[in-house]
This record gives C-alpha cells, sequence and structure tokens, in this order.
C-alpha cells in the first residue's frame, strides 16, 4: 500500500491504524506522501519508512511503486480525491479512502463511474459503523431477540462554537453545510445500516446561531423514513452550551417491540417491555438498564476497515462500505442538504436517480 496523507487524519492512519495491520502482515506500506514534507515524519517514525520512500507529488510516488503496491490509501481532503481516484487507476491500483468520498453529490458520482467504468475497488472507511459499540448494537438487532426496530434516535451533541474546536480550522469555513458533509455522514450511514433497509424519504432543518463561528450551518436535526418502515431522528448539535455526546460517545436509541437498547458513551443496556410498569409519568436512568456485554474483537473502526479491504483485494468479500453502497450513504446526506435549502422532505431514490445519467454504468444500479 501507499499512503497518501500523513498530517492530520493521516497521522492517526501512520500511528494508529495501520501499525496493526503491518504489525500481523496483512499490510506492508512501500512509501507514503504528503504535500507538506514535514508531515512526512510521521511516516518514517511510525510505519515505518525511510526518507527515500517519502514523496511529496503521489504521481512519482505511484509511478516507482507500480510493480511493487496493489493499493493506494486516501487520506487527503475530499476535494482533492476525484484526481487521485484517476491517477491511482491509471497505474492499475485499487483505493481505500478516508470519508466523505467526495464534497459533493457529482464528484461521488464521478468517482464511483470511474471505480466501475475501470473494475477498481474502491473502499470508503465509515470507521463508526464499525467501532465495538456500535458493532455490538448492530449485532443485537440483527438476532431478532428483541422483535423488530421501528424507530432509532442518535444524539451527537459538542460545545464546538469557537473556531477551532470541532476539529480544526478548516470546517470552520465551510459556508453551507459543514456538519452535514462532514460529521453527520458517519452517524447517517451508521443509523441507516442499523436500520437494516434503505431510506425512503429525507427531512432536515439546518441552523447556525449567531453566536457560533461557524460560516455554515453547525447544527442540524435529519428525519429519515426507511423502506422497512423504520423511522430515524438524529441530532446533531456543535454549539450546544456543554458536551453531551460528542465523538465515539454519541447516544443511540432503538425502540424494539420486546426492548429498548440505549448504546451511550461506549456502553449498551437494555429496557425490557413490561406490561405491568406502562404510564406516561416517571423516568429511567441508563444504569437501570441491563448491562449488554460488547463485541470482542483485536480491531475496531479504520483499523479492522484496513483488513477488510486487504481481504477484498485478495479476493475476499466486497467490502460493504465499498463505492456503490456508499453512494447511497451520500445521496442521504446531499438529500438532506437539499431539504434544509427547500424547507421540502426529499424521495431519496429519486435524488439519486436525477444525479446519474441514463448512459452510466450506475443508471441500472442505483
Amino acid at each position: 500500500m501507499i499512503q497518501i496523507g500523513t498530517g492530520n487524519q493521516g497521522e492517526a492512519w501512520c500511528r494508529e491504524f495501520l501499525p496493526p495491520n503491518v504489525e500481523d502482515g496483512t499490510v506492508e506500506v512501500v512509501a507514503a506522501v504528503d504535500v507538506n514534507e514535514a508531515a512526512l515524519t510521521n511516516a518514517v517514525e511510525a510505519l515505518p519508512l525511510s526518507e527515500a520512500e517519502c514523496y511529496t507529488d503521489a504521481e512519482t510516488a505511484m509511478a516507482e511503486h507500480g510493480r511493487d503496491a496493489d493499493a493506494v490509501a486516501l487520506v487527503v481532503p475530499p476535494g482533492a480525491r476525484t484526481e487521485l481516484v484517476s491517477l491511482a487507476i491509471d497505474h492499475g491500483l485499487e483505493i481505500l479512502t478516508e470519508k466523505p468520498i467526495a464534497a459533493s453529490m457529482d464528484d461521488a458520482v464521478e468517482i464511483v463511474e470511474l471505480v466501475e467504468r475501470s473494475d477498481t475497488k474502491l473502499g470508503v472507511t465509515m470507521s463508526h459503523r464499525f467501532r465495538q459499540d456500535v458493532t455490538s448494537l448492530r449485532r443485537r438487532l440483527r438476532s431478532g431477540e428483541d422483535g423488530p426496530v421501528d424507530y432509532l434516535y442518535c444524539r451527537y451533541a459538542v460545545n464546538a462554537r469557537s473556531r477551532g474546536s470541532w476539529a480544526g480550522e478548516r470546517l470552520y469555513d465551510i459556508e453551507e453545510q459543514p456538519l452535514l458533509v462532514d460529521g453527520a455522514i458517519h452517524h447517517l450511514d451508521l443509523l441507516a445500516d442499523l436500520a437494516g433497509g434503505r431510506a425512503e424519504t429525507v427531512f432536515c432543518r439546518s441552523w447556525n446561531p449567531e453566536y457560533s463561528d461557524f460560516a455554515g450551518d453547525p447544527n442540524a436535526i435529519v428525519q429519515l423514513g426507511m423502506d422497512n418502515g423504520t423511522t430515524i431522528v438524529y441530532e446533531g448539535l456543535n454549539t450546544a452550551a456543554t458536551s453531551f455526546n460528542g465523538w465515539w460517545a454519541e447516544r443511540i436509541r432503538a425502540n424494539c417491540r420486546d426492548a429498548s437498547l440505549v448504546l451511550d458513551d461506549g456502553e449498551l443496556r437494555r429496557f425490557p417491555y413490561e406490561r405491568s410498569a406502562e404510564n406516561c409519568l416517571g423516568h429511567i436512568s441508563l444504569e437501570a438498564g441491563e448491562p449488554i456485554t460488547l463485541e470482542s474483537g483485536k480491531k475496531w473502526g479504520n483499523a479492522l476497515l484496513v483488513e477488510r479491504f486487504a481481504e477484498w483485494c485478495a479476493g475476499g468479500e466486497p467490502m460493504e462500505t465499498n463505492a456503490r453502497a456508499n453512494l447511497r450513504s451520500m445521496a442521504i446526506v446531499f438529500a438532506a442538504i437539499e431539504s434544509a435549502e427547500t424547507g421540502e422532505a426529499v424521495e431519496v431514490r429519486e435524488f439519486l436517480s436525477e444525479q446519474i445519467d441514463s448512459d452510466s454504468p450506475l443508471a441500472e444500479r442505483r
């Protein structure tokens, strides 16, 4: 693998996500690239690579390592990905990329069309879907032990109203929908996956209070109607007075026929239905629920997805978050943006169809 992008999130790849896969022989990193030469220190120190194996130009790295590399990992800003995807295809390399797959719906469609036409494997690291706690909730729901799920609620609410306190400076300058494009892509993706169906309708209201440093809307409420009857409500707030549920500590509640399941700050608890306890008064604390032991595993999040990608490249099953599948998650996000702008609900399938030309390789698969 060639690692492209070694600063910011790329540093986490060098120091956290790739090392477990290097140590167990899943991946060998043969080169690293970053336009900021100083950021390449992360690759030299953590992977480890020699300075001669580090580049400031991706095309040079691919040209020099095209024979000993199978794939690239793209950990660069979304706006830079289309060109790098095209370059990787030209060099016969498979692709693993950070989310979102692109900064716009048009670019996302273009990227997926590129990989479909060239029969290139492209996986997207939707890491939150593959966290230990979210995986444990998903397997519980899939087991059917508590009956079908009819409602899912997710709260992400943090105090990040001042410049730089939410994932750095860049997101405060996005003029339209920083939360939906860069944050809610994870949350809406994992919620749709937990529901076990496809989104039919999206309704969204977003806003930016006068006391925030964001140029665009950092807050949104999104409602999804799924084709299997499940309703989803997502609350995403970056300007709360305090952090109730931040990254990796969100509260997710699943209402099922026989129990409510609540995931909060990494703890999963079950609240069974009792006919004798029915009433419309009172309150129950999280601690009163039955603890559910989380699934065991050596890798989670991006480290696990690197392994899944390597298995796919070696002839295994496609990643769940492959390019075509991820396009549906992108459609949910950008349909939510359209809803926020128009004040109207959006039909997701119709929205996605409008983005795809009739001669596109995606036309029959949308």
